[in-house]
This record gives structure tokens, C-alpha cells and sequence, in this order.
């Protein structure tokens, strides 16, 4: 059976760790062997990560839901007349989609 405790970095405080990968990130830099993206590089990889996260239909379904949910309950808490006013009404449909939200929230949890 091996030992399961804490070593290295893992004992560190965050503040030592950080001071000690800043160091490294000098040195790198220093001997001219650090990575930095290109604009180029950049944009691939936040392509590649948006279709990763793309891909899984029911988190963008979930975001999708969402924003339907928020755009409703603005619509109906700013109608058009008290929109110039700053006026907000408070009707029942408000408040059902008010309690929807919070129910998933609550399901995220």
C-alpha cells in the first residue's frame, strides 16, 4: 500500500506555489523557451473548445432555456409603457417564471 499524504506542492501554501511558477515562468522567458500564442493560435483553440462545448446538446439546450426564461420574465416585468417610466410590474405569469428559475437553479445544485 503506498502513502497517501500530502507532498510537494501539495503542501505549499497558494501564495508559494504561485511565487515559485512565476519564478519558473522568468526563467522561461529569460532563456527563450516559453510559449506564447500567436493571435493564429488563439483563435484555433477557442474554436476548438466552442465545439467541444458545442457538442453536448443538452448543456446548450439548458443555456438555451435560460435565456428564454430571462428574456420572458423581462419582457413581462418591463411592458412597454413602463419601460420610459423605469416602472416595474409584478403579475402572475412573473412570478411562476421567477419560481421556474429558482426550481433550476435548485436541480443545478
Amino acid at each position: 500500500m503506498t502513502d497517501r499524504r500530502k507532498r510537494g506542492f501539495a503542501i505549499m501554501s497558494p501564495e508559494t506555489q504561485r511565487e515559485i511558477a512565476r519564478r519558473g515562468g522568468q526563467a522561461a522567458h529569460r532563456k527563450g523557451t516559453a510559449h506564447e500564442f500567436t493571435r493564429e493560435e488563439a483563435r484555433v483553440a477557442g474554436q476548438r473548445g466552442g465545439r467541444v462545448v458545442s457538442a453536448d446538446r443538452l448543456h446548450m439546450s439548458r443555456i438555451g432555456q435560460r435565456g428564454g426564461l430571462t428574456a420572458t420574465r423581462t419582457r413581462r416585468l418591463r411592458p412597454t409603457d413602463a419601460r420610459s417610466t423605469g416602472e416595474q410590474q409584478d403579475t402572475v405569469a412573473t412570478r411562476g417564471s421567477d419560481r421556474a428559475a429558482a426550481e433550476d437553479r435548485q436541480r443545478e445544485c
